[in-house]
């Protein structure tokens, strides 16, 4: 409802919206939007290429809702940086509280309910020590709790990177030996990215110092 409300508003400016997170989050459109619906004036550039001009952007753009909508800080459940990395829980909040404003005849379904999941990620989790590792601090950690641990973070590692090249033909045995040269390590992030890396742009087997650089 809510993209038919903008394509349908924006339709005279040939702006056509398919995805409320992938085309909202650079504030082009609600720039076009909220200039279109309630006649404001922003005072910032149309188009914004960069993160920081695109974060520039949505702060003067979210300044002037909460300031036309009367909304005090606590009250937004919104934020530049959400909205920049395509929070669609927010986005929608957003809309809906535009789209309220601006146009309250807007027929919005009564008792919409959103579940959100919240997944956290950590990079490892070592028993018996009570601690998540979850940045590059793991290794300090490990070489001074627990260097024990170091053979069996190893063998994790060896079987994640093996799992990803071995569709290369390739095997993994000593990480210190054959991450050296930096081929495998191209080859896997090339495996985890999704994309070819053009191997006349590297040596598969380097035979020198200058090659591995």
């Amino acid at each position: 409802l809510l993209t038919e409300w903008i394509n349908r508003t924006l339709k005279e400016e040939h702006i056509v919206v398919k995805s409320l997170e992938e085309d909202l989050y650079d504030g082009l459109v609600l720039h076009h939007l909220l200039e279109n619906l309630g006649s404001l004036k922003l005072d910032v550039a149309k188009i914004a290429l960069t993160e920081k001009k695109q974060r520039q952007k949505l702060s003067v753009i979210l300044e002037a809702v909460a300031k036309c909508l009367q909304l005090e800080e606590s009250q937004l459940k919104w934020s530049v940086e959400s909205i920049l990395s395509k929070d669609l829980l927010s986005t929608l909040h957003l809309l809906v509280a535009i789209a309220k404003h601006f146009e309250p005849s807007l027929a919005l379904p009564p008792n919409v309910q959103v579940e959100t999941i919240t997944i956290e990620v950590f990079l490892f989790k070592i028993k018996p020590i009570n601690v998540v590792f979850d940045t590059e601090d793991a290794f300090d950690e490990l070489f001074s709790c627990a260097p024990d641990k170091l053979d069996d973070v190893k063998k994790a590692l060896l079987q994640f990177v093996d799992q990803h090249i071995e569709k290369l033909g390739l095997n993994v045995k000593d990480i210190e030996s054959q991450f050296s040269d930096g081929v495998i390590l191209l080859l896997l992030i090339g495996q985890l990215e999704g994309y070819f890396l053009n191997l006349r742009n590297f040596f598969l087997t380097p035979s020198s110092t200058m090659e591995m650089v």
